[in-house]
């Protein structure tokens, strides 16, 4: 089997930022509990030039940049931002393959909330070994959901730390470097329309009532029963698609050198850590950044390269929950 390494990855954040006594002023909640319960001293929001595709258009660019390719060589474009964009209805791959100059490739979306990039990662890595003509795939894609959060709203609470950014990956097949190994990913459909955008589908299309009524917004329709049953269930589920992973790559949770987590808040963090036996150093909390979706591992992934807390040799696991409700891991081999 052709092994599959992440050859570069590039990561755009935005020049405004929203502090933590913005938030407070906005949402009501004391400042101290915005920095140290929810995790957040300031996170990126979006410029009037930061649109969604164009986030990961320009995050693209700078991993392609980084590994010295021709974006003639991409074979694949996969979109893994939002579906929040430029425009409804539109491949948003391919508006980013003509703009990165990828014009041999050929694109598409996918979608799994903040779980997108994970899963993408599977995808990606599946086609290009069932598929002898990929051989260079580009992942990138935007996100801001943060568009849809209404502050004073305390249902959506947990949500208050969504931001702004665009993320990219580029694989190849064939290469020894940064070799990605199994993925594990887990769905519940009994989270399915916890948290959703109740106006704007077909179920009740937009209005002027519904704006003024904050129904554009995201909600939770039903906060109690989701408590409960997340308390029930994603941590477990969390743990379980990391130790997979790595049972699957050959390792086990022993083995972990990086892992490369989403932003939630500082309590559930230090508890993912301490049940694997992980130190702070062997993450990076994501304080000052936010949650930026499905770009939290891509980001956490080129700090930790940055500041050197990665080097040749470790195992690193990337891990992901996106509403819906999926959990998602993937196992990979750092340098040569």
């Amino acid at each position: 089997m052709p092994t599959i390494g992440v050859l570069s990855t590039g990561v755009y954040l935005p020049e405004t930022y929203e502090t933590a006594e913005e938030i407070a002023a906005k949402s009501g909640i004391p400042q101290d509990v915005i920095e140290k319960k929810l995790g957040i001293t300031r996170k990126p929001i979006p410029g009037s030039a930061d649109h969604t595709c164009q986030m990961g258009i320009n995050a693209a660019k700078k991993a392609i940049a980084k590994a010295g390719i021709d974006p003639l060589s991409i074979d694949l474009v996969i979109y893994i931002g939002e579906e929040h964009k430029e425009y409804p209805l539109w491949t948003a791959a391919i508006k980013l393959q003509q703009e990165v100059g990828a014009e041999n490739a050929w694109a598409f979306d996918v979608a799994m909330r903040c779980g997108t990039t994970v899963m993408a990662l599977k995808v990606a890595k599946d086609m290009m070994i069932a598929d002898s003509s990929i051989t260079t795939v580009l992942l990138a894609g935007g996100y801001r959901n943060g568009d849809f959060i209404d502050y004073e709203n305390p249902r959506t609470r947990f949500m208050y730390n969504l931001g702004a950014g665009g993320g990219a990956l580029l694989l190849q097949k064939g290469i020894e470097k940064n070799q990605v190994l199994e993925t594990t990913i887990m769905t519940d459909g009994s989270f399915s329309e916890d948290v959703v955008v109740v106006a704007g589908g077909t179920k009740e299309p937009i209005t002027a009532e519904a704006i003024e009524n904050k129904r554009n917004m995201l909600d939770v329709l039903d906060p109690k029963g989701m408590k409960l049953r997340l308390e029930e269930k994603s941590m477990k589920n969390f743990l379980k698609v990391i130790r997979s992973s790595l049972e699957k790559s050959g390792y086990t949770e022993d083995d972990i050198d990086y892992l490369g987590i989403l932003h939630m808040k500082k309590s559930a963090h230090d508890f993912v850590l301490n049940e694997l036996g992980l130190s702070d150093n062997q993450s990076i909390y994501l304080n000052e950044y936010g949650h930026i979706g499905q770009i939290d591992q891509i980001l956490s992934l080129e700090l930790a390269e940055k500041s050197g807390k990665i080097k040749a040799g470790d195992i690193i696991v990337l891990v992901s929950a996106g509403i819906g409700y999926a959990w998602g891991a993937t196992t990979i081999k750092w340098g040569e």
